[in-house]
């Protein structure tokens, strides 16, 4: 494992610029991470109102995680407990069908080296398709049945779909998602949380929900 500082590898993220003739709007590499963190957010890569702000998850997509983790901003964005560490760490652009899949160069260039230093995690959350094929490799079928196979993945990885709106028709055609899954996905962000004590109750469900 390389003695390199997380911050100092953070800092070489922050400043690459490898996918740079591959991005519409250049590089910005959005990563949240520290070595005390507990939950690590696996995305797909930034959006354009991501690559804005600098902020992962700051947009719709991020509200309805946030819910579903029930949690508040404040805690989501305190990089001391919830690492976000995308496929891909920079806005690919959008196509048709909505944005981009992440350039596979980030992930091959930067992802083994970031997990490495995040020693702290005790809940991944693997959202969408590309963030699955990388840390569910050996899973099969479609992403419905691996979010539907949960139980089947031990306590500290829980697969999810993307929260995004375009999702809305899933979440209408899989309604056993918010209501067994949800629940799940909460009770155990509170107790990766609640094992570092660093959380007050006003951070988590039921007190007090995401603003924006």
């Amino acid at each position: 494992m390389s003695e390199e500082p997380l911050d100092h590898l953070l800092a070489r993220v922050r400043a690459c610029r490898l996918c740079e003739a591959s991005l519409p709007l250049g590089p910005r590499p959005v990563v949240q991470a520290s070595a005390s963190a507990r939950i690590l957010v696996v995305g797909q890569a930034p959006g354009r109102r991501v690559h804005a702000s600098g902020l992962p998850f700051d947009d719709p997509s991020g509200d309805r995680l946030r819910d579903w983790m029930g949690i508040d901003r404040a805690v989501f964005y305190n990089e001391l407990l919830v690492a976000a560490v995308p496929m891909g760490f920079c806005y690919p652009g959008t196509g048709p069908g909505g944005d981009l899949p992440p350039l596979p160069e980030c992930a091959e260039a930067w992802r083994e080296a970031l997990l490495a230093k995040l020693r702290g995690i005790r809940l991944t959350l693997v959202i969408g398709q590309y963030a699955r094929r990388w840390h569910l490799p050996e899973a099969r079928g479609s992403l419905t049945d691996t979010v539907r196979g949960w139980r089947q993945l031990g306590p500290g990885l829980l697969p999810l779909p993307h929260p995004s709106p375009r999702n809305n028709r899933w979440l209408r055609r899989n309604p056993w998602f918010e209501e067994e899954v949800v629940p799940e996905l909460k009770r155990r962000v509170a107790a990766a949380l609640a094992a570092r004590g660093a959380v007050s109750p006003a951070g988590c469900a039921g007190e007090s929900r995401s603003r924006t």
